[in-house]
C-alpha cells in the first residue's frame, strides 16, 4: 500500500511541472484570459467538454497553443480565429451566426413553434362543438320497441 501511494505521489509530482509550464510565462491578466478561453473552447474529441475539462491529448495541445499565443500577445479573437481555421467552428462553444450554423441558432425556435402549433391543433380538436345528431326516426323506434315487447319468439316469426 505504501509503495502504491509513493508511486502515485511521484506521478503527481512529476506531472505538476508539465501542467504549470505552459502558463508560467503568463502574467495575471493573461492567465485569467487563458482560463476564460479554455472554458470557451470545445474539445474536438470529447465534444461536450471544454478543453479545460478534457484530459484528451488534443485538449492538452490546444491548451498549449492558447498559452503560447497569449504569451506572444495575440488577442482572444485572433486565437479563436486561428483555432477555427485549423479545427473548424466546432471548436467554439458559441459559434457565430452563419449559413453553416443557422440550424443551431434557429432550430430550437422552429421546434418550439412547431410544438405550439401542434398543441393548439390538438386543443382545438378537443374543445370543438360536437356534431349535431340526426333527428330520431320515431316510427322506426316505435317498431323496434314493439318487436321487443312482443317477446323473442314473436320476433323470430317476423324475421322468417
Amino acid at each position: 500500500m505504501r509503495h502504491a501511494l509513493s508511486l502515485l505521489l511521484l506521478l503527481v509530482w512529476s506531472a505538476l511541472p508539465i501542467a504549470f509550464a505552459q502558463t508560467a510565462d503568463l502574467n495575471d491578466a493573461q492567465l485569467e484570459r487563458y482560463h476564460e478561453l479554455n472554458a470557451e473552447l470545445r474539445c474536438v474529441i470529447c465534444q461536450n467538454r471544454s478543453i479545460a475539462e478534457s484530459d484528451a491529448p488534443l485538449a492538452k495541445d490546444l491548451r498549449e497553443i492558447v498559452a503560447r499565443q497569449l504569451a506572444e500577445g495575440r488577442s482572444d479573437d485572433e486565437i479563436k480565429a486561428y483555432l477555427v481555421e485549423r479545427y473548424g467552428e466546432w471548436v467554439l462553444y458559441d459559434p457565430p451566426f452563419s449559413w453553416s450554423t443557422w440550424v443551431l441558432w434557429l432550430g430550437p425556435f422552429v421546434l418550439l413553434f412547431v410544438g405550439l402549433v401542434f398543441v393548439i391543433a390538438v386543443m382545438r380538436g378537443r374543445y370543438r362543438a360536437p356534431e349535431p345528431r340526426p333527428p330520431l326516426d320515431r316510427e322506426r323506434l316505435a317498431r323496434v320497441l314493439k318487436s321487443h315487447e312482443a317477446g323473442p319468439d314473436d320476433t323470430d316469426k317476423d324475421r322468417s
